[in-house]
């Protein structure tokens, strides 16, 4: 009777947890991989199959909706993190590209990249702070990277995050990809576990985090650091794998002109990325809920597992990925660059459904806040449109994607004025108009280009040319002229920034002979005055570029108006606290003159001191006796005390990292570092330099060259 009386109230229990109610709060998982294409994952294959295995993303695809048409905010890295956690587009937010926040610097090229902002502003209602409000505990684990740099203000805990891991794990770089492979040393920080796998600290505290709040309504943004370069891995089986599967010498991996998805280093990579989120998916399955006794975590949790931007296909030496069928990756705003994997499972979301409708990065903010019940923050006005709906009914549908004024959304824009692409792009239903600045005496780049990408009839999507391979302009000019120009109406609410052409660029260019001088300028406190020598274009718009901690490490640049006056007279007024600046000078044929000239060395300053009244251009208090020295001298000195410390010669120097870093992948390649002493800093021999190594160049130069008396101080006279 009394083992009958157990098993009856072991039922009670039992069934008493199996009705409990679901909490009100479900968990949030944002899974934001790096550099991940459209085409890496399997459960992407179109046309070619793609040779990597990832059976725990085809799994959670399975367990959700699998998005064919979703889209990054930017095609680069730091635009896209910044535009999902603000809420943002790019364009409005003035962050359009990594790094940022310098002055605009031609390079010598046909076209000046605009003045575009270095962060995310540490006011920003994020969504980690929307979150907070709503009564979660806030994670991240990962990769940071919206500000100047990697550690820069702001940190994830200055906008919201109540926790916060940033160790790259295994993916750290190797001193050598071909050896040095993790072992089941004990004593080895990446020893290799049961699967054969290196241990990966960034995982590790992805799920630190979950286990540490578990007991609470928790959001996780775990930003993996894979598959971005460096191209490695510490597997050494599974580079073996690849290798012989891709029949690959890995002493000898293709260039970027060899197509295909061939390089073993990188298939390696992606399938260790799926294995490590995959050890995430399985803690939630495997894990009872704290908040809702027997049920496990994943039947509470919405994840949301998508790329910051499309895939990149390579350096100058080395090809890692192909995006094919889509045109161009990352660095690009055609479909190559911004299309990418995006899968998001959750309560009350339909199993194993393809969607073709189109979504945004931009969209995640309010979708997450409608998911788990919230309005949005009072007073944010967020770019994205809230999908829960879409999710939560018919995924299939795009009827159930609305804008505010309760109309269907059909279209996206795209704004990367950088780099060799320097386009704007904008998609409208099947169609896409990709707006090409560098157009002038270019007969390979047409200004405008239309692309159709689908057919749709009767509800059903064809493919047309998602390839963007069939220019449509000249056939079509006028829904090419009405596409363009609603892409300048929205270009133009967003207040976007335009690049400028370069009156220095050695070639031809229309009107280049036309373009302003700036003669001279006066400062008295804090206005300043520019004598402006017009040369047969009028001046039309002037920019003033300053920072506030000139010299420092993180040294950022902001963009202020100023005003031209007559007489070709530019005036401005430097904000509070202004250590260093420039004025940008722009005439009607859009050429931009830069006084003082940004060369190649993009940090070259007028000095000033707030609230001096005599002028930027007045003689040091203690002259050097070499006129040549001191001015060399002054120019790296950043305090002004009349001499140069190591770490001023470094840091002045070491700022050109970002401008040779032309694909923004973090690392300089021999194409991108000429110079002899490429080979020095490259202490490692992997044929690509870091910032730390990059910097050891101008670190030895100072011992070597300048440092006579060995006492960490420079002055003109050694100089």
């Amino acid at each position: 009777m009394l083992k009958i009386k157990s098993l009856l109230l072991f039922g009670l229990i039992a069934s008493a947890c199996a009705y409990a109610e679901r909490p009100a709060k479900p968990n949030i998982l944002l899974l934001l991989t790096d550099d991940l294409g459209w085409q890496d994952v399997k459960c992407y294959d179109i046309d070619e199959p793609s040779p990597v295995e990832t059976p725990n993303i085809d799994a959670l695809s399975k367990k959700g909706v699998l998005f064919w048409q979703a889209y990054s905010p930017a095609p680069t890295c730091a635009p896209s993190r910044c535009a999902i956690m603000s809420g943002n587009h790019p364009a409005l937010a003035q962050k359009t590209h990594v790094v940022g926040g310098a002055p605009p610097n031609s390079g010598g090229g046909r076209m000046i990249d605009p003045w575009y902002s270095g962060r995310m502003p540490a006011d920003t209602f994020t969504l980690a702070r929307a979150m907070k409000q709503n009564g979660y505990v806030t994670g991240h684990a990962g990769k940071w990277h919206i500000a100047i740099e990697h550690h820069a203000f702001p940190q994830p805990e200055d906008v919201g995050f109540d926790y916060t891991r940033s160790d790259r794990g295994a993916h750290s770089g190797m001193k050598d990809r071909l050896t040095g492979f993790a072992t089941t040393d004990p004593d080895d920080p990446y020893r290799l576990d049961e699967n054969g796998f290196p241990f990966h600290q960034n995982n590790e505290d992805a799920l630190t985090f979950i286990r540490e709040n578990q007991d609470k309504p928790f959001f996780l943004y775990y930003a993996t650091w894979l598959v971005h370069a460096p191209i490695m891995t510490r597997n050494e089986a599974l580079l073996n794998k690849y290798v012989e599967k891709l029949g690959v010498d890995p002493k000898h991996t293709n260039t970027k002109e060899v197509p295909g998805q061939l390089n073993p280093y990188y298939c390696a990579m992606v399938e260790s990325l799926d294995y490590y989120v995959g050890q995430v998916f399985q803690y939630l399955e495997t894990t009872e809920d704290p908040r809702w006794p027997g049920h496990t975590l994943s039947e509470n949790i919405y994840i949301i597992f998508t790329s910051d931007n499309g895939g990149m296909e390579g350096s100058g030496k080395e090809r890692y990925t192909d995006n094919a069928p889509l045109a161009r990756g990352k660095i690009s705003a055609m479909e190559g660059g911004t299309r990418v994997p995006l899968i998001i499972t959750g309560p009350g979301i339909p199993r194993g459904v393809q969607s073709d409708v189109m979504v945004n990065g931009l969209d995640f903010y309010p979708t997450i806040l409608g998911l788990i019940g919230s309005d949005n923050p009072v007073g944010k006005n967020l770019d994205g449109l809230d999908i829960s709906e879409l999710l939560l009914n018919d995924p299939t549908n795009p009827a159930l994607v609305k804008e505010a004024d309760g109309s269907v959304r059909d279209t996206m824009m795209w704004h990367f004025p950088h780099g060799s692409a320097k386009e704007s792009t904008i998609r409208i239903g099947d169609y896409k108009l990709i707006r090409n600045y560098d157009h002038v005496n270019n007969d390979e780049t047409p200004e405008l280009e239309l692309f159709q990408l689908y057919k749709t009839k009767g509800g059903k999507q064809e493919r047309v040319d998602i390839e963007e391979a069939k220019n449509l302009a000249a056939a079509m000019p006028e829904k090419t002229q009405a596409m363009n120009r609603k892409l300048t109406d929205m270009l133009t609410e967003m207040k976007a920034s335009y690049p400028f052409y370069n009156p220095d660029f050695r070639g031809d260019l229309p009107n280049k002979e036309k373009a302003c001088s700036v003669l001279s300028h006066q400062q008295n406190k804090d206005e300043v005055e520019f004598a402006v020598q017009e040369n047969g274009a009028k001046v039309v718009r002037a920019d003033l570029i300053y920072t506030l901690n000139g010299g420092d490490r993180y040294e950022e640049w902001f963009r202020a108006p100023a005003t031209v006056l007559s007489g070709a007279t530019v005036s401005a007024e430097l904000p509070e606290g202004t250590t260093h600046y420039y004025i940008n000078v722009i005439d009607e044929n859009n050429f931009m003159r830069s006084y003082p000239e940004v060369g190649k060395k993009p940090y070259s300053k007028t000095a000033i001191l707030a609230g001096d009244s005599k002028p930027a251009t007045q003689k040091p208090k203690k002259p050097a006796k070499n006129a040549k020295s001191s001015a060399v001298l002054l120019e790296k000195d950043a305090n002004k005390d009349g001499q140069v410390t190591k770490a001023e010669y470094v840091d002045f120097f070491a700022a050109g990292f970002e401008r040779k870093d032309k694909n923004k992948d973090g690392l300089l390649t021999p194409d991108e570092h000429t110079h002899a002493s490429f080979k020095g800093a490259d202490r490692d021999a992997n044929g690509q330099l870091t910032r730390e190594e990059f910097a050891t160049i101008y670190e030895r130069q100072f011992d070597n060259a300048f440092d006579k008396n060995g006492d960490g101080v420079v002055t003109a006279d050694e100089m």
